[in-house]
């Protein structure tokens, strides 16, 4: 789809429902967890661009009767069930207000609606006792004072695309960094505040001729898509955003500021980078080794109904063989008609994608039956797949599946079947892989959480509905290619799946740093760790 196209249909997780099919690039689906710090994934610095100087922890709550605490999980993750519940009185809001440098904002007050919303309006009915739009760290760690202090559960918001909205929460203390997203560039570092946009992000690094491996969603930030790992058109070429990390400004559930790194506190450096967000403390700002902002080959490969079992082998094949200056992921989209469309977005890092285009088609077997080549600059590449420079807000559901190697035959067939039966019951639906491999299957210099290195790809299972229909087509995804699983992406977090299933090998050291450095449990809800 071009980039004028995108811009004239509603657009949300990177799927559209136009002409008759689910239209996907890689768009808004690469922060399911959207939450700043590790309160769920985006996050932010103060109002300067560094934050090696931890601000001092300070409390002006005055003690409340502490309230008790409910968690449900309806499989359909209806508004208000999935969130965490809490109840009770007594927390001095007035003096809590007059100590922050950003805003409180409570029921009663002006703004309070706009103030506690996601991108997905799914979650709007969601009503937090009180939101706090942090204007500096020292504001972060008083919220979380206050929230200890005073028993509330506290959620951490940055660009707010979790997809189970993680980052807000009924009756509770809804903490939202996207106040903090100033950014400096020196020496090929970039530092910047956990509520930065992605969008922001890169028209910034554009000034310097750099970039950064990201997912494409203008309106993600920066804290979500990282702490949960961050995949995107450079993968397989620089590895995942969070493996470009090389400092955090981090809030632990103590109030305490700490700057970590991979000699910093080299144990908590290590879980944050892909573990997700709301586990281990709310991140504030980050610092990150950037990427040169090169000109990049694109292609685009359509291929009929009739061929889509051959381009799965195909594109399993490409996986798993193509240069890693090459990515493509492959879209299998319902069609209002019954049918399927099959095509491969691809990248090249050379700035030319022709010779990984010829590859793909020898990997099916069959030339393309609609096939564009195009090279774009680093800007118009990152406008072209995010649609813009922004995101409208849009409802969807989705899921994940890890793919622990080649699929066969007749999981392959299963894939397809449960696209088919989404697109005859005229359920928007789409399957969409990413590749991994490449420099995202090494463990990067300091270590990292994030499980999935020897994987071979990410589905994402997403509908832009929000009914029964959605539902039933992402459990039989996951039913479909259930033998190949390895788990799921925390990104892609979803309701009514296991904890664990986000982890792999990485959950025992996960749950010892949460015993180190949350052992009280103050970051908790339904789709935290430990």
């Amino acid at each position: 789809m071009s980039l004028l196209d995108r811009r004239t249909v509603l657009k949300a997780g990177g799927a559209v429902w136009v002409g008759g099919a689910v239209v996907t690039v890689a768009g808004c689906g690469d922060s399911t967890n959207d939450t700043g710090g590790t309160a769920s994934p985006s996050q932010t610095p103060s109002a300067t661009s560094s934050t090696t100087a931890p601000p001092s922890t300070t409390s002006s709550a005055t003690p409340s009767t502490a309230p008790s605490t409910t968690q449900s999980t309806t499989p359909g993750g209806s508004p208000g069930t999935s969130a965490t519940t809490q109840t009770g009185a007594g927390p001095n809001w007035n003096t809590f207000a007059r100590s922050l440098k950003g805003r409180l904002y409570l029921p009663s007050t002006s703004g309070y609606a706009a103030a506690h919303q996601l991108f997905n309006p799914r979650w709007d009915s969601v009503r937090p006792t009180a939101v706090v739009k942090a204007a500096s760290p020292a504001d972060v760690q008083k919220a979380i004072d206050f929230a200890r202090t005073n028993k509330l559960v506290l959620v951490a918001k940055s660009g707010g695309h979790s997809y189970v909205g993680a980052s807000t929460i009924a009756n509770g203390l809804q903490l939202d960094v996207g106040g903090l997203k100033t950014m400096s560039y020196a020496n090929g570092v970039l530092t910047v505040g956990a509520g930065a946009r992605l969008y922001d992000v890169h028209a910034f690094l554009d000034r310097y001729g750099r970039s950064l491996p990201t997912g494409t969603c203008p309106t993600v930030g920066v804290a979500g898509l990282t702490l949960g790992g961050g995949m995107g058109i450079h993968t397989r070429t620089y590895g995942l955003t969070c493996d470009r990390v090389v400092s955090m400004g981090v809030v632990t559930a103590d109030g305490k500021a700490h700057t970590v790194n991979a000699s910093s506190e080299p144990e908590l450096f290590t879980a944050l980078r892909g573990s997700g967000g709301g586990n281990l403390g709310v991140v504030t700002s980050f610092q990150f080794a950037t990427i040169p902002a090169t000109k990049l080959g694109f292609f685009r490969l359509t291929w009929p109904e009739s061929q889509a079992a051959a381009v799965v082998r195909g594109w399993q094949k490409f996986a798993q063989s193509a240069p890693t200056t090459v990515w493509g992921n492959l879209h299998i989209d319902a069609k209002s008609n019954g049918t399927l469309s099959v095509r491969v977005l691809g990248v090249s890092t050379t700035g030319d994608a022709t010779a990984a285009a010829a590859q793909l088609e020898s990997f099916v077997g069959a030339k393309a039956s609609a096939r564009t080549l195009s090279v774009k600059s680093h800007l118009e590449a990152v406008k072209y797949l995010g649609g813009g420079t922004t995101s409208p807000r849009q409802g969807f559901l989705a899921g994940s599946d890890v793919l622990k190697g080649p699929m066969d035959a007749a999981t392959i067939t299963a894939l397809l079947g449960a696209v088919k039966a989404a697109a005859r019951a005229a359920t928007p639906a789409s399957a969409i892989l990413d590749p991994l491999g490449g420099q995202a299957a090494k463990t990067p210099a300091g270590g990292s959480s994030w499980p999935w290195r020897s994987a071979l790809a990410v589905i994402q299972w997403y509908s832009s509905a929000q009914n029964r229909g959605a539902q039933t087509f992402i459990a039989n995804g996951h039913r479909a290619v259930r033998a190949f699983s390895a788990g799921a992406y925390v990104n892609y977090v979803e309701t009514g799946r296991a904890v664990s299933s986000y982890y792999g090998a990485s959950a025992a050291k996960l749950d010892a740093a949460k015993k180190k450095y949350d052992s009280s449990n103050f970051f908790h809800t339904a789709y935290t760790f430990g």
